[in-house]
């Protein structure tokens, strides 16, 4: 596991600077000159201290409030510049106001006043999209969601603090223009940036910064739609294809309705599309249309996906500038708009005129063509890097699917219901909750943007019916299977026997301690005598107050005390935290080693050695038990020599002998959590388990050669699923 701070065995001339308390001190410098930064330094420390020793609900219900504060606010923020800019762009320009739905204003569908000018209008927003993005922040363009996502599970605490400004400026832009785009990505990417944000200022581990951005996520698309129960559900379970992350639902239930409660004072608390009682379920012969509509809103979603990635590919694939290419996307939506202006902006009060008669108003060959049309629309202005969300479009692709269909069935077939609602509320859950894969979460949402709970039954056949013919597609690129694929739980799934170790059982005593008030002339002498890149600072009482590093120690005053040289930043565990969340720690700080911390006092260090060897012991301990009774296995271990045959081929490629399992490989001060695509190298050691009558011909393989291809009819399905490399 690499560390870019301190490594165990590496000289004292070599270590790195200090990343956050030192780097900004110049050399020499006594810590007395700065007495304000020493205050609120120790005051930092002791809330991250309470926040990080506190009850799990305890420490939730504080946070998802906060979160759940800066998710309202953000939503009312991004929903203001929004209509600003469509009222400045569309408005003032094009002539051409879009209606809106029955929570925000009713305004009626109307033509635009200049109707020619709406490609330069939609083309000149994505322009300044395009450059505000790629001057400002690169990351920032697409779909928000999937952004968000992406830090989940990639980098939870790395999301630059301008990411969400620029977001909502960008998206307000593009959208406000004509662009094709949803709320719910720039609302999502405010939020999910503050939990990032609330993770570094207060050095949440990484387990509770990912709840940190799953709750962000929920919370803003909760807010921004009037849905708190779905946006809070969704923003577990967004996250994967076949699995929901349990450990965000109470934290995005406080989040999502304190943000709820923020956006609602300000821009109402009534559902996005009003009260839609009309829509009701009452006859089981009915299903068979809803069940039809599950299919076809299947197929159709599929057309989304297939359509918005092939679009996006085929832009990434340009030379042109990127800034350039939602300005020449922006023409063809614009061109689009001279004639199907509901495929301009967010759709919603197009979909709105789908709940009631007044749909018989809207030509039967536009409403058919306009499902289509919003694709085409929301492919180019996402997929040409312009700033939005899938998820509005998606349920308005659904309900203009499903108005479309009720349309058709009417004059033709008996039993449709006279009024429209119920195939546009059903067709907007199937469509996008099966390809967002997140069927609960999008009925829920639906049922509380329409106030409409009774179409829930033929929804259900309806969504199961869409996912089935979705598939294993999702129009999340980020989107991961389950659990067990992402780097979140790559150290539980792969190695299950850490989650019941804990540190206490790993940890041992420091080799070198210092106290505040030593001169760090001697606590340096100390430091280089025992070759240790850091060392804890404890004070009278044994409180732990952070690590002070070789380098600050060379910088610093040789007579000057350790106190306020010490990183405050640097990560610690608990005593109770299990190995697998102590590994976790370790690869998303990059660090190797990490001080063990109780109710503020130093009970010990670990570093990776320490953990692995207590990881084998309990293994050898559990082999142990299973022998007694069975003979059921062994672990054998050995480290791969220089020239061996094994050395610069894949796990997978290996013909590991049946009933053997790569259980880990240690590769100098790192853990490497083996997995198929794993490439062994030269002072490896590796560490098999290996049932009695498979242990010579395991510890053969390690120690000589590797058959030839006519020896290896069996290729192993034993690499440990998880990351290739822990740091």
């Amino acid at each position: 596991m690499t560390n870019r701070e301190a490594d165990r065995d590496r000289p004292a001339s070599r270590s790195v600077t200090n990343r956050e308390a030192d780097r900004d001190r110049p050399a020499g410098q006594s810590v007395t000159d700065v007495p304000l930064r020493l205050r609120a330094t120790s005051v930092l420390l002791a809330l991250r201290r309470t926040v990080r020793n506190a009850p799990y609900l305890r420490k939730w219900v504080i946070l998802g409030a906060l979160i759940g504060v800066v998710a309202g606010l953000g939503a009312i923020f991004f929903f203001t510049v929004l209509q600003l800019g469509t009222r400045l762009l569309l408005g003032v320009v094009a002539g051409y106001y879009p209606p809106t739905p029955a929570g925000e204003g009713a305004a009626p569908i109307t033509a635009a006043a200049r109707p020619w000018l709406l490609p330069i209008v939609v083309g000149a927003g994505g322009l300044i999209s395009g450059l505000l993005v790629m001057w400002l922040a690169p990351e920032a363009e697409g779909d928000g969601t999937d952004a968000a996502i992406r830090s989940y599970h990639q980098a939870p605490r790395r999301i630059r603090a301008r990411i969400p400004i620029v977001k909502a400026i960008t998206s307000a832009i593009t959208i406000g223009s004509g662009g094709s785009g949803g709320r719910e990505g720039p609302t999502a990417q405010i939020s999910a940036g503050f939990g990032s944000l609330l993770s570094r200022i207060l050095d949440l581990d990484a387990r509770d910064s990912r709840i940190a951005v799953a709750v962000g996520i929920g919370s803003g698309i909760g807010a921004i739609f009037r849905a708190p129960l779905g946006g809070a559900v969704l923003g577990a379970e967004i996250l994967y294809r076949e699995d929901v992350e349990a450990e965000a639902l109470v934290p995005s239930f406080i989040a999502a309705i304190v943000a709820f409660s923020i956006y609602g004072s300000v821009e109402g608390f009534s559902p996005m599309f009003g009260l839609q009682t009309n829509a009701t379920f009452g006859a089981p012969y009915q299903l068979v249309y809803y069940a039809i509509l599950g299919i076809l809103a299947g197929l159709v979603g599929l057309l989304f996906i297939r359509s918005f990635f092939g679009l996006t590919n085929w832009f990434h694939g340009w030379t042109i500038p990127r800034a350039v290419r939602p300005a020449i996307a922006g023409l063809a939506v614009g061109a689009m708009g001279i004639v199907l202006p509901g495929a301009l902006g967010t759709g919603y009060g197009w979909l709105q005129a789908g709940f009631g008669t007044s749909i018989m108003s809207i030509p039967l060959w536009m409403l058919l063509v306009l499902p289509f049309a919003k694709i085409l629309a929301t492919s180019l202005t996402i997929g040409s890097g312009g700033s939005g969300g899938t998820f509005g479009p998606g349920v308005v692709i659904g309900g203009l699917l499903g108005a479309a269909m009720w349309r058709l069935l009417l004059p033709i077939a008996p039993g449709v219901p006279a009024d429209p609602s119920g195939f546009v509320i059903v067709a907007m859950m199937a469509l996008f909750g099966s390809i967002a894969h997140s069927p609960l979460a999008v009925m829920l949402m639906v049922a509380e943007m329409t106030g409409n709970l009774s179409m829930l039954a033929p929804a259900m056949v309806a969504v199961g019916l869409a996912t089935f013919v979705v598939g294993d597609a999702s129009i999340f690129e980020f989107q991961l299977r389950d659990r067990n694929e992402s780097p979140a739980h790559q150290y539980r799934t792969a190695m299950p026997l850490m989650a019941s170790l804990q540190a206490a059982q790993a940890l041992r005593m420091p080799r070198c301690v210092a106290g505040p008030d030593e001169p760090a002339a001697s606590v340096l002498q100390r430091a280089t005598y025992t070759r240790v890149p850091g060392v804890p600072v404890v004070d009278a009482s044994s409180g732990y107050t952070g690590i002070v590093t070789v380098a600050a120690l060379q910088r610093a005053d040789p007579d000057g005390a350790v106190h306020g040289l010490e990183n405050g930043g640097y990560p610690s565990v608990l005593s109770t935290d299990s190995l697998d969340h102590v590994l976790e720690e370790m690869s998303e700080h990059e660090v190797n080693w990490l001080p063990v911390v109780d109710d503020g006092a130093l009970v010990g260090v670990l570093n990776v050695r320490d953990v692995m060897r207590t990881y084998r012991m309990a293994i050898r301990g559990n082999v142990r038990e299973l022998r007694s009774p069975s003979e059921a296995g062994t672990i054998v271990e050995a480290t791969l020599p220089e020239g061996s045959s094994l050395v610069g081929i894949r796990v997978s490629a290996v013909p590991w002998p049946r009933d053997s399992v790569v259980v880990a490989i240690e590769r100098g001060q790192s853990l490497v959590v083996p997995r198929g695509d794993t490439q062994l190298a030269a002072g490896d050691r590796v560490s098999v388990f290996a049932v009695p009558s498979s242990v010579d011909a395991v510890r053969s393989l390690m120690t000589g050669d590797v058959p030839g291809p006519e020896a290896q009819p069996h290729l192993p399905q034993h690499a440990a699923p998880g990351s290739s490399d822990a740091g």
